[in-house]
């Protein structure tokens, strides 16, 4: 952690929602005058789409089916708790962008399933924000939380997060649903002992829970709506949280353990304003103190 240069990671599955939380945290930096530099997890994957397609089949052939871009050998994750321990030290580091489509392309000058080249971070941003697939990884080689101020898990319920995948990547990706189905098999291993282990290290975890059928995910016609869902807020500490103010604010809610909140669905990024913009602030007041 640093306290003048503060790092805020946000971590979710594939599907989790993660792309929609970050669009809170741009309007709480945009109202609040905040300058952040974003990286995304994307960037720090090992292989480019035409290199992980080789060592997909290379793998397989050699009788590993669970390689994913969820495993931690296929991310350059001591690339990253450099860029975090860097950014801490020095308000400095430097990220690429990985190109997921024809628009990105356009965008960068960069072919679809290519990285950009590595470039510095601009000067004097206030904060460092990833979002991404392992920003609260600890294991052997790496330990990324001991440099990241705020931590943020967007976790759905299995079921939900495998539809919101599944629409995601047919209506955006063009897969079928077959190829999806496929992809979520073999990352399932590494979902259980990459993923879900960084919840833990999280510091407030936004759990998505739908009020309606989602038994069969893989023939579900539509995802459920906010209106159809609940979200479960829980704080790793509850220490200076006022809970009484957040159930008088967020209409509906109410506490299910000391440290967890239950709120409408419709009203998650309400939740997410009032909860993190004093949390930001504070990060940002204290950087200037520094």
């Amino acid at each position: 952690m640093s306290k003048k240069h503060p790092i805020i990671s946000v971590t979710g599955s594939s599907g989790a929602g993660t792309s929609t939380v970050k669009h809170t945290f741009d309007q709480i930096f945009r109202r609040e005058g905040i300058k952040a530099v974003s990286i995304e997890g994307d960037a720090f994957h090992r292989f480019d789409r035409a290199a992980m397609k080789a060592e997909l089949e290379s793998r397989a052939a050699s009788g590993n089916s669970n390689f994913s871009h969820f495993s931690y050998e296929a991310n350059e994750l001591v690339e990253l708790e450099r860029v975090f321990r860097d950014y801490g030290e020095t308000g400095k580091g430097r990220t690429r962008h990985y190109i997921h489509d024809a628009t990105e392309a356009e965008k960068y000058g960069t072919p679809p399933g290519k990285f950009t080249e590595w470039a510095a971070f601009e000067d004097g941003s206030d904060i460092l924000f990833y979002e991404g697939l392992h920003g609260s990884v600890v294991n052997d080689d790496v330990d990324l939380p001991k440099y990241a101020d705020l931590k943020i898990g967007v976790v759905p319920v299995i079921n939900l997060e495998w539809i919101q995948k599944i629409h995601r990547d047919r209506a955006h990706r063009g897969y079928t649903t077959e190829a999806v189905t496929d992809t979520i098999l073999r990352r399932m291993h590494a979902y259980v002992h990459c993923i879900t282990p960084q919840f833990t290290n999280t510091d407030i975890n936004f759990q998505r829970v739908p009020v309606v059928d989602t038994s069969n995910p893989f023939i579900a016609r539509w995802i459920p709506t906010a209106d159809e869902s609940l979200v479960v807020i829980r704080f790793r500490s509850p220490r200076g949280i006022d809970f009484p103010y957040l159930v008088s604010m967020i209409e509906g809610s109410w506490m299910s353990r000391a440290n967890s909140i239950v709120i409408p669905g419709g009203k998650m990024d309400l939740a997410m304003q009032l909860i993190l913009t004093p949390l930001i602030e504070r990060l940002v007041r204290d950087s200037k103190r520094a």
